[in-house]
């Protein structure tokens, strides 16, 4: 039986920081088809559009693991005609690598290997801070703390794109990893990504622990998050 009642603290196999590329490169492929399938990138576009973006703006995507989602924003940005500086983090060496190998057609797009909890992260250093599928790799207590150094870090806003704990999410992707992904890793944790995922009562509570008062939680298909932290 699979206990949806709370989130899970079991570790994901894409939580070894030392993943070597010959095993990153495939999954950030895989994951990246995923991504765009279940239109995951939608849920930044929605909160750009109740914000007044302007040229020279930087949004820092932390834990970007293979860039995807900056190199979407870039694209959306130029038809957009916006000029914007793009800055993405992760902790693992060779999601670095990938990303930076990706994105050789962004000269917008900068990547950096540091952990975001780390004092490298300084406050007020980005306009808006983003994340993808990332904060769920935290377990509530840390959680926390990293709301925290997210809304420290940025001047404006912070988007959160997480996933919702749910039955239909959980058994539909781990029919959609089973048909089309050949990773054994990607076919255990996106299962298990999604266990570590979130009811909206536990953000509010884990909002309200951060300190965090002025934002707001939106649901998206495909049983996404969406939380945008005003400052």
């Amino acid at each position: 039986m699979v206990d949806f009642s709370k989130r899970s603290n079991q570790s994901e196999m894409m939580d070894d920081f030392s993943l070597s590329p010959n095993i990153i490169y495939p999954i950030m492929d895989e994951l990246e088809v995923i991504n765009k399938l279940l239109g995951g990138h939608r849920v930044f576009f929605d909160a750009f559009n109740g914000m007044n973006l302007q040229d020279g703006m930087s949004i820092s995507d932390w834990g970007c693991g293979g860039g995807d989602s900056l190199r979407e924003i870039a694209t959306w940005a130029e038809k957009k005609d916006l000029d914007l500086e793009l800055i993405g983090i992760d902790a693992t060496e060779s999601a670095i690598a990938y990303a930076r190998q990706k994105a050789l057609r962004y000269p917008e797009i900068e990547f950096f290997c540091t952990d975001v909890m780390s004092t490298a992260m300084k406050p007020n250093s980005f306009d808006i801070v983003i994340s993808s599928l990332f904060t769920h790799h935290f377990e509530d207590q840390n959680w926390v703390a990293l709301i925290k150094k997210m809304v420290d870090c940025s001047r404006y806003a912070v988007i959160i794109n997480d996933l919702h704990r749910y039955p239909a999410a959980y058994y539909s992707i781990g029919i959609l990893t089973k048909l089309f992904s050949k990773s054994p890793l990607v076919k255990h944790d996106s299962k298990l990504s999604v266990l570590r995922g979130f009811k909206k009562g536990e953000l509010i509570r884990l909002l309200k622990e951060a300190g965090v008062s002025k934002y707001r939680i939106k649901w998206m298909w495909a049983f996404r998050w969406q939380v945008v932290i005003y400052k």
